[in-house]
């Protein structure tokens, strides 16, 4: 079987191998953090709006340093500024941790100013963090095997997803906060120790001298002048700036479902079973033909799955519709990471980067804010629906205004343009 044709033989190189482990490990350190903060902050406040301003706390510094961050990954060793901004996400667990032993009790009931302080760190972190980290990942495998090895980057990402949430209730429950943020600093350092057992790559070359204004600036114009891109990375804004219930889930767990912390946990890690099982599928079968109608479809279905979560009263049928919508955010996750991927020249792949991550990452924290104000002044259930049908007017729109990327194909033969 050839190496195009064979869903493993992407696993068989050593630093790829140690790449997806770092990033399971990574993924599972943040998901347990951001459950427990998120449980935290609505212990201490009771406010949903206090759960929006911990998407915002990270948001924002995310958002200023991206582009620079950007560029940053293509001008310097990655794999070293991957080293040093999980070592600040280390730090910041670390804490996280401090903050929440007894001797400083007493400070977070009077005030959650230092968590959110804390957040606004790790948000400069994941800023310089996710571009090097998109970049790096080409240079440990060729170019063939990029479908493959984005299924299996994404399986990774999710099974963390899963896992993190998932352990973060049981945990919590088990140890309490500042274990669980010990814990999630463990679980970090092991990231950083995989990360830093990958050899280093050569900066890519440029193509021609520019100053850093110039190279964001064609960042920025590679993108918003390329319709395909432009498109998916706009579906995936809008989806979880609207339609993500994520921020809201300790409201659903504490008020709603009645589950408490434990059933938390599980919500949380409900959409990623289902992106982990799609992502597995596509893995065996890469999405080829009609790829653009079926990003689309992909976003309305879950668009309705919200809706329906925002009607549900039953913990069982809230959990499988959260499965379903991971189901199909996979399936966009996919499409667009294997569209930039490769689209973009290696040399600019940090600053394309960053501006996918300005529409996807600091989409989830502003999204949670949006979710946040929305519960704060619509209540919760009617946020969440009136997100599900925003969702799906987006779809809408694109389909309408985006051909290129509704007539998209993957097939290897045709070019994309």
């Amino acid at each position: 079987m050839s190496l195009k044709q064979d869903p493993y033989s992407v696993l068989k190189l050593k630093e790829f191998r140690l790449f997806i482990l770092a990033r399971l490990f990574i993924t599972i350190a943040s998901q347990i953090q951001a459950v427990i903060v998120g449980w935290q902050i609505f212990k201490l406040t009771n406010d949903p709006l206090s759960l929006g301003l911990i998407g915002l706390a990270e948001a924002i510094p995310f958002i200023v340093v991206a582009l620079y961050a950007g560029h940053v990954a293509d001008i310097m060793n990655r794999k070293r500024i991957i080293q040093i901004t999980v070592l600040g996400m280390l730090l910041c667990s670390l804490l996280l941790t401090y903050f929440s032993m007894e001797l400083n009790v007493g400070l977070l009931n009077s005030t959650t100013f230092p968590i959110y302080l804390i957040i606004l760190l790790s948000g400069i972190a994941r800023g310089f963090f996710s571009p090097a980290n998109f970049a790096f990942m080409p240079q440990l495998i060729d170019r063939n095997v990029y479908p493959q090895a984005i299924s299996w980057s994404s399986t990774a990402w999710q099974t963390g997803a899963v896992a993190g949430p998932a352990l973060s209730g049981l945990i919590y429950a088990l140890v309490g906060f500042r274990d669980t943020y010990f814990i999630v600093s463990g679980l970090t350092a092991l990231a950083l120790i995989l990360y830093s057992m990958i050899a280093s790559k050569p900066v890519p070359p440029p193509s021609f001298e520019q100053s850093m204004g110039e190279k964001i600036k064609e960042g920025l114009h590679f993108v918003f002048k390329n319709q395909v891109i432009l498109g998916a990375l706009s579906l995936d804004l809008f989806a979880v700036l609207f339609g993500g219930a994520v921020a809201l889930l300790p409201i659903f767990a504490k008020d709603i479902l009645m589950v408490g912390a434990e059933g938390l946990g599980f919500l949380r890690a409900a959409p990623a079973v289902g992106s982990i099982i799609m992502a597995i599928y596509l893995a065996y079968h890469p999405i080829a033909h009609n790829a653009g109608k079926k990003l689309l479809w992909s976003v309305a279905g879950f668009g309705l799955c919200m809706i329906a979560f925002a009607v549900s009263k039953s913990f069982i049928l809230s959990f499988m519709l959260l499965i379903l919508s991971g189901v199909f955010d996979s399936v966009s996750v996919i499409v667009r990471n294997t569209l930039v991927h490769t689209l973009t020249p290696e040399n600019m792949k940090g600053r394309v980067s960053a501006v996918n991550s300005i529409f996807i990452g600091s989409s989830n924290e502003i999204g949670a804010f949006e979710s946040g104000l929305a519960a704060k002044l619509m209540r919760t259930i009617p946020s969440v629906i009136f997100g599900g049908c925003m969702t799906i007017l987006v779809v809408s729109i694109t389909a309408a205004k985006a051909k290129q990327l509704l007539h998209l194909n993957l097939t290897p033969k045709e070019k994309i343009v």
